[in-house]
C-alpha cells in the first residue's frame, strides 16, 4: 500500500492491509507521519508501516501541495525501488491523492508487479474546490490528463462510489478495468460499544476533516441555534486542524457566536478511539456543501455514526441521498443552518424517531459493513496475480440499496 496519508486514521487504507494480513499475506504500507508520530517503522496489527515524510496541514497555495506531493512520490519511488528488489512485491496498491502516485512504483511495475490505483477523491473536483479553479483548459484540465494517464498506467482502478464510477468510465477509465468500493465501517474497529458517559449534557459530534465542503461552519451555526434551545449542549469537533488558518478562522466564529466553551476542537484521534467518543455522543452532524464537490463526496461518518446508535443529521446531498433515504437519516437543507437546527431539535425531542433512525441505522451497518466486500477485495488481488485470468470490474460492483429495507 502507498498513501500520502497518516495509516493509523485512514480507515480506507487500514481495512484494505488488515484484511490481507489476517488471511496470511505480508502487508507493507508506505506513508506520512503526522502530529507527534516519528518517522521511521512501526508494525500495527501484523502491517508493517514505513512513515517517509511527515505532514504539516499548512498549505496556503496549490503550488505549495504540488511540490509536497512531488517530493513524497520521489521518496515513495526510491523506497519501492529498494524493497522490491529485496522482497519482490506480487501487488502494489497506490491510494490517491495524487493519482500521480501510482509512477512511484514504475520499478516494481517493470519487474511485474500488479498495480491498482484507488480513488479516495476526485483530483480534478477536488482541487477545483479547494482552490477556486474554474479553467477546464487550465490546471484542471491537466489534472483530467494526468487522472486518464496514471488509469492506463495501471492493472486496475478502485473508485469510491458510483457517481464518480460513472465519471471516471466516461472520461478516463474503461469499464472492465474499474470497481466500485465504497469506504465501508469496518465492524472490527466499528463494533458496538457501551455508551459510558452519564452526565446530563446533550453532545453533537462531528469528525473528519475541516475543509470548507465539509461546511463545518454551517454545522457552527445550526448549534448555535440549538444552544438557545438546549443550555447544556456541546459541539465536539474531532479534526487535524485543516490546512490555511482554518480551524482559526472556525474558532472565531465560535467566539462570535458566543459558543466559547461549548464548541470543542478535540484534535485527531485513532480510528479506535474516534469509535468510543461517538458511541459517547448523542447526534452525529454531516454539514456538507453541495457544491460540486461535496455533492458528491460520499461521507464515511454516517454509517460510524449509525455503527455506534447515533442517530444522523445530514445535509441533503446527491450521493447521501443516492445510498441513503429518510428511514435512516434525518437530511435537512445543505448550507442552511437553520435547517440543520431544526433537523438537530427534532431529533432531540422525537424518542419515536430518534429511536427509528437508531434501529434503522443498526439494520444499515448490518448489511453493508466490510464484512458484505472484504471476500471481493480480497478475490479481486488474487485475479490480478493470477495472470492468466480475466479481470471483470462489473462483477466487483458494490449492490446499490436505498436505506435499511433495500427498497
Amino acid at each position: 500500500m502507498v498513501t500520502y496519508s497518516s495509516y493509523e486514521a485512514d480507515n480506507r487504507v487500514r481495512r484494505y492491509a488488515e484484511a490481507l494480513v489476517r488471511r496470511g499475506d505480508q502487508v507493507e504500507v508506505v506513508a506520512l507521519a503526522s502530529d507527534d508520530v516519528p518517522l521511521g517503522s512501526e508494525h500495527i496489527s501484523g502491517v508493517t508501516t514505513y512513515r517517509i515524510q511527515r505532514r504539516d496541514r499548512n498549505e496556503r497555495g496549490k503550488w505549495t501541495y504540488a511540490w509536497r506531493l512531488l517530493r513524497f512520490l520521489i521518496a515513495a519511488s526510491v523506497f519501492l525501488k529498494r524493497r522490491h528488489k529485496h522482497l519482490h512485491y506480487d501487488l502494489i496498491h497506490i491510494h490517491n491523492m495524487p493519482d500521480f502516485l501510482v509512477f512511484a512504483a514504475w520499478y516494481p511495475k517493470w519487474a511485474g508487479a500488479k498495480l491498482i490505483l484507488d480513488i479516495h477523491d476526485l483530483v480534478p473536483e477536488l482541487f477545483a474546490n479547494k482552490f477556486d479553479g474554474h479553467d477546464e483548459g487550465g490546471y484542471i484540465g491537466v489534472l483530467k490528463a494526468v487522472e486518464k494517464v496514471s488509469a492506463r498506467f495501471v492493472d486496475h482502478v478502485i473508485v469510491s462510489n458510483h457517481l464518480w464510477y460513472d465519471k471516471l468510465v466516461a472520461r478516463s477509465v474503461p469499464k472492465d478495468k474499474c470497481s466500485v468500493f465504497l469506504n465501508h465501517v469496518d465492524p472490527a474497529i466499528f463494533y458496538r460499544r457501551p455508551r459510558t458517559r452519564t452526565d446530563e449534557k446533550l453532545v453533537v459530534i462531528f469528525p473528519g476533516s475541516l475543509q470548507w465542503h465539509q461546511g463545518v461552519d454551517i454545522a457552527i451555526k445550526a448549534f448555535a441555534r440549538l444552544k438557545s434551545k438546549i443550555p447544556n449542549a456541546e459541539f465536539h469537533i474531532y479534526s487535524s486542524g485543516g490546512a490555511g488558518g482554518v480551524q482559526a478562522a472556525l474558532a472565531s466564529l465560535v467566539n462570535s457566536l458566543g459558543l466559547y466553551g461549548s464548541v470543542k476542537f478535540c484534535g485527531s484521534l485513532p480510528l479506535h478511539q474516534i469509535a468510543v467518543v461517538i458511541a459517547n455522543a448523542d447526534i452525529g452532524v454531516v454539514p456538507k456543501r453541495a457544491d460540486c464537490f461535496g455533492n458528491e463526496a460520499y461521507s464515511t461518518k454516517i454509517m460510524e455514526f449509525m455503527s455506534q446508535g447515533l442517530p444522523v443529521v445530514a445535509s441533503r446531498t446527491k450521493i447521501d441521498s443516492f445510498y441513503f433515504d429518510d428511514a435512516v437519516v434525518r437530511f435537512c437543507v445543505s448550507g442552511d443552518d437553520k435547517s440543520m437546527a431544526e433537523a438537530m431539535l427534532e431529533v432531540v425531542g422525537n424518542k419515536k424517531l430518534r429511536d427509528s433512525l437508531i434501529a434503522n441505522g443498526y439494520k444499515y451497518v448490518e448489511q453493508h459493513s466490510w464484512d458484505s466486500r472484504r471476500g471481493d477485495y480480497l478475490n479481486l488481488v488474487d485475479t490480478l496475480t493470477r495472470e492468466h485470468a480475466p479481470i471483470t470490474g462489473g462483477a466487483l460492483f458494490d449492490n446499490v440499496v436505498r436505506g435499511p429495507s433495500g427498497d
